[in-house]
């Protein structure tokens, strides 16, 4: 049986690509090139449906949601914070899983951020 290899792209509707584009690179540092290449850092990735009455995703329209594995979450939470984005409050730990933390993208889009631990 063939299997996919990873994830290959995340692609994401705005009403200004290039702007929320900007976004993700000066507030979470992703550093895609003009064709939206990113070379990321190995590592876990999590694949879970979630039930569809969910509030997980923050708003109810959200049919996806986005995570990123960050070394240093508290880290990520401050920057994130010094520069004006929407950065939940709340924290959540899981024993041996990690610590997540969240933040709301200019075009709505809550993004879960996961410090594996």
């Amino acid at each position: 049986m063939e299997r996919v290899l990873g994830i290959g792209g995340y692609f994401l509707r705005a009403e200004d690509p290039a702007a929320l584009g900007a976004w993700y690179r000066d507030c979470l540092g992703l550093d895609a090139d003009e064709h939206g290449l990113w070379h990321q850092e190995a590592g876990p990735t999590v694949f879970a449906p979630f039930e569809s009455g969910t509030e997980y995703f923050g708003s109810r329209t959200q049919q996806t949601m986005l995570n990123f594995r960050v070394r240093d979450l508290d880290a990520m939470l401050a920057q994130l914070r010094a520069k004006g984005a929407d950065v939940a409050e709340e924290t959540q730990d899981m024993d041996g899983v990690g610590r997540f933390g969240w933040v709301t993208d200019p075009g709505g889009n809550r993004i879960e951020l996961w410090q594996a631990g």
